[in-house]
């Protein structure tokens, strides 16, 4: 089963995503995806993994892991683990249709059939634009083809309606990120009186009208400092969280510990870190109650299990991310699937009712507020022949050369 060829896909509409296909001697075509910076993770994929991992076994996805792993680049989601993950993800897949299984059950069998989701309120135009730095609220003045879900809107404007809508889907838990116009405007040095109280009126309504119906948590997105950070943080406490994501920047697990010493909510991080080794320094602190990860981003799903492993032996449970693309969407809840510590699925529903089903055959079916994965092999999808060949699209590959 040699790794004869990689093949990666760009698409000048979603200009941040890539897809990877390994394709095996045998005929056998894996699929992986990751996010952010597409051109240089092309590149990187191309120019440095291709000449490693052509002419591998592709089943053998622990040397493939442990062969890639550079001098450098090893840490956090850069470049590097960004391809490696999209690899990883590929052979997975490969391994699946290979044996006739889905990767939920070649990682060790079902420990769930299906798995709550909350749903991340963006809208149909959220992290579409070619350059993304900071959060710069990813589209916000854009408006998608689904006015019934732009959700980054709503839940600045309509925020009672909004999780009324998504508690008629069944889906009874959201997060969103009013703080972030403040934190824009002061490089999240100093949030005003003002400010916070404009900041804090979505969440009291929801409360307000739906009570503990509807969960709600909040995003910080690393932006504020730790006093600003603190200010914030007790505040969400008086309304009652069900968690409070990244609220200090993702590089100082002091602050995150001394953080959590006087706030009574749950603290979530870990999206934009790395692998289990990252994530340690941050497990070691006590601090979290709930460990995110993007198996585009950590090293793919061989490195999850790592991090679910790791954060189960501190009792911590863990949750996958989507706000990127169907593939990593499908990994993430193959993974849920077969993970004990897994705690909740994140979706963006303006994603998966909008533009998922333009790229790939089938998405995890969601029903009465559970996700499970696509029936089938492997993933369960593939990139849709028409997606492949568009004029949007674009593609490179890489081919094993015999010596």
């Amino acid at each position: 089963m040699t790794i004869t060829a990689l093949t990666t896909y760009r698409s000048l509409e979603f200009p941040n995503l890539l897809w990877l296909e390994a394709e095996t001697a045998d005929g056998v075509v894996g699929l992986g995806e990751t996010f952010y910076a597409a051109e240089a993770v092309e590149a990187y994929i191309h120019a440095n993994l291709a000449p490693i991992v052509l002419g591998m076994s592709a089943v053998d996805i622990e040397a493939v892991h442990y062969r890639t792993r550079p001098y450098i680049g090893f840490v956090a989601a850069s470049t590097e683990l960004r391809a490696r993950s999209a690899l990883d993800i590929a052979l997975w897949d490969v391994l699946g249709k290979l044996t006739g299984q889905p990767i939920s059950v070649l990682l060790g069998g079902r420990i769930r059939s299906q798995i709550p989701v909350y749903n991340t309120c963006a809208g149909n135009q959220y992290v579409r634009g070619t350059k993304l730095g900071t959060t710069q609220n990813f589209g916000i003045a854009s408006s998608g083809t689904d006015q019934n879900y732009e959700d980054l809107d709503r839940f600045l404007n309509d925020p009672v309606g909004l999780a009324g809508s998504l508690l008629d889907m069944g889906i009874d838990s959201m997060k969103i990120w009013p703080f972030d116009f403040a934190a824009e405007s002061t490089q999240g040095q100093f949030i005003s009186p003002a400010e916070l109280d404009k900041a804090l009126a979505p969440f009291k309504a929801i409360k307000k009208e739906y009570g503990d119906r509807m969960q709600i948590s909040a995003e910080l997105h690393g932006m504020w400092n730790l006093s600003e950070s603190l200010i914030i943080c007790q505040a969400l406490d008086e309304i009652g969280m069900r968690w409070i994501e990244d609220p200090v920047f993702l590089t100082n697990p002091t602050g995150i510990q001394e953080l959590k010493r006087t706030v009574r909510s749950r603290i979530a991080m870990g999206e934009t870190r790395g692998g289990a080794d990252d994530f340690k320094i941050f497990l070691d602190t006590g601090a979290l109650s709930l460990l995110i990860l993007d198996i585009g981003w950590c090293g793919g799903l061989t490195e999850a299990r790592r991090c679910a492993a790791l954060a189960g032996a501190y009792l911590t449970p863990v949750a996958a991310h989507d706000c990127n693309g169907p593939v990593v969407l499908s990994a993430s809840v193959h993974f849920c699937q077969a993970t004990p510590n897994a705690y909740v699925q994140e979706i963006v529903r303006a994603f998966y009712y909008g533009w998922y089903a333009e790229i790939v055959t089938e998405l995890p079916p969601i029903v009465d507020g559970a996700i499970s994965a696509p029936e089938g092999p492997g993933l369960g999808m593939e990139l849709l022949p028409d997606f492949k060949v568009r004029e949007s699209t674009l593609s490179r590959t890489t081919r094993y050369q015999m010596t």
